[in-house]
């Protein structure tokens, strides 16, 4: 059997092709025939490229439905892709490119002259734009290059264990990991929570999310394509669009802030709301305060699951059964989730441990860091999450805190690390140290506390500003205090639990 994800996702195609299966707001439809058609032209042009196997298509482009088509050709045509986040600046498009060295490379046309200068610096073979440029040229096009390519391709075989896509998470250290998914990880997560959200063939799916992140390109779109459903595809967030579209759909997924927006919208109530099935939340904590907000609004309980990027999805309240608020719910069908303490022994409910997890969704390993995969696994094979949490009597887990500093803020990932080297870089500070902060909009808000060098002189406004021509908008210090000294501990460790503290009152709105 072909274990390429796209030919599984094809198995479950409905019967009848000429059903939609992309609808967007500008009243453009894309049947299941159009999917089989536009992809296998887009993967006959990658397989016409004569690349490497294994070969990775980095792609840094604006949602749209061609590039979730181009994600579904690069598995058709058997090479990896690589999504990267549409905020990240030219720093850091260079380090995951020197890192991931992809023979392909797909960017916004207005970034083309700078992203072609430094993927062919780094040994890319070609670089285009998904669509044509700004000035109205295409020789770098995508697409059009694919328009006179034939329209069926026959899907790549591969196994279970061959690379379908490598996610960049960035580590405490600062340098950032290629988590690397292979196709039976995505299918198997994929299978799972077809049947945990009971999805079926007539469900409608608003997709709001971004394509670069798990929660959209996997979770959102991998139901869609497995129940033969339908997705309402929105470029990005928009509380008014939403409203709109839920009277049509019976699915939304989002991150918190999208609940917490919604609200604010004096039209969402329970007759708005009287044709959906299922509301879900994920990728950072939802507060109690939201999901008792919304229950009560739309008379709909948001379900809560938790996963990562190593991972996908590993836990989910559940589809028939109590939704508990401040809990992500129990582990999902065939993965092992433990907490456990200090010296990896089980904890009991109500202990707060370490949270590791196994099963069939977890990755394969590290992109060429094998001594760190090595590291964050058990020697039973359990992936240390660096994240903990608790369990409760009936099995479902609450995430306490991250061991691994991270920040989350509007559901995405911000390391700490990475922020401080770029600001402890200007000539004027001496150092500094980055916490995440309240926020009731975003959740976590990223905070910057800075010490400068003596006699020298610089302002929180002028440290955002420097910051916005490096590191992507979501990374920006909300907001920045100097300070004269960080606090530390004997062993000269910075303490940030003190500061975060420190800085509790300070919260954002």
């Amino acid at each position: 059997m072909n274990a390429n994800l796209y030919a599984q996702f094809a198995q479950r195609f409905p019967e009848d092709l000429s059903r939609c299966c992309i609808e967007t707001l500008n009243e453009t439809y894309y049947s299941y025939r159009d999917i089989e058609r536009a992809s296998a032209k887009i993967a006959n042009l990658l397989a016409s490229l004569n690349l490497s196997e294994g070969a990775r298509v980095a792609v840094q482009v604006e949602k749209s439905p061609e590039a979730l088509l181009l994600y579904l050709a690069t598995l058709r045509a058997g090479f990896v892709f690589l999504p990267l986040n549409t905020a990240y600046q030219r720093q850091e498009i260079q380090y995951f490119i020197e890192d991931a060295q992809p023979e392909v490379v797909v960017c916004a046309p207005q970034h083309f002259g700078w992203v072609s200068q430094l993927a062919f610096q780094s040994g890319s073979k070609f670089v285009f734009t998904l669509d044509a440029t700004t000035q109205g040229a295409n020789r770098g096009s995508l697409l059009e290059r694919a328009v006179p390519m034939p329209d069926h391709f026959d899907t790549v075989h591969r196994e279970p264990d061959d690379l379908a896509a490598i996610l960049y998470t960035s580590g405490t250290t600062g340098r950032s990991k290629g988590a690397m998914l292979s196709h039976g990880n995505l299918f198997s997560n994929a299978e799972v929570l077809h049947r945990a959200w009971a999805w079926q063939e007539n469900d409608v799916l608003i997709h709001a999310l971004p394509l670069f992140h798990v929660h959209g390109l996997f979770v959102a779109s991998h139901a869609v394509f497995m129940s033969g459903a339908r997705m309402i595809f929105l470029p990005k967030f928009d509380a008014a669009q939403i409203t709109q579209q839920i009277p049509r759909a019976t699915v939304m997924m989002g991150v918190p802030t999208y609940y917490v927006r919604l609200l604010q919208d004096p039209d969402l109530n329970q007759t708005l709301c009287s044709h959906m099935r299922l509301f879900i939340s994920g990728s950072a904590p939802l507060l109690a305060e939201t999901f008792h907000a919304f229950a009560e609004r739309t008379g709909h309980t948001i379900l809560e699951r938790y996963g990562m990027s190593e991972t996908t999805m590993l836990v989910s309240n559940p589809y028939s059964g109590p939704r508990k608020a401040g809990t992500v719910g129990m582990a999902l069908e065939g993965i092992s989730v433990r907490v456990v303490d200090d010296h990896g022994q089980v904890c009991a409910p109500g202990e707060i441990g370490g949270i590791e997890v196994r099963g069939p969704n977890v990755f394969q390993g590290y992109w060429r860091i094998p001594e760190k995969t090595a590291e964050e696994f058990t020697k039973d094979g359990y992936f240390r999450t660096g994240d903990v949490g608790k369990f409760d009597a009936d099995g479902y887990l609450s995430i306490v805190g991250r061991s691994k500093d991270l920040i989350i803020t509007g559901g995405y990932n911000v390391y700490p690390k990475e922020i401080e080297a770029i600001i402890d870089d200007m000539d004027e500070v001496d150092e500094s140290a980055v916490i995440g902060v309240a926020h009731t909009d975003f959740g976590e808000a990223v905070c910057a506390i800075v010490v400068l060098k003596q006699g020298k002189s610089l302002s929180g406004a002028e440290i955002i500003q420097r910051l916005k021509s490096q590191i992507a908008n979501f990374k920006i210090p909300k907001q920045v205090h100097i300070v004269s000294a960080l606090p530390r501990n004997t062993m000269g460790k910075v303490q940030k639990n003190l500061l975060r503290q420190q800085f509790s009152d300070a919260k954002l709105q």
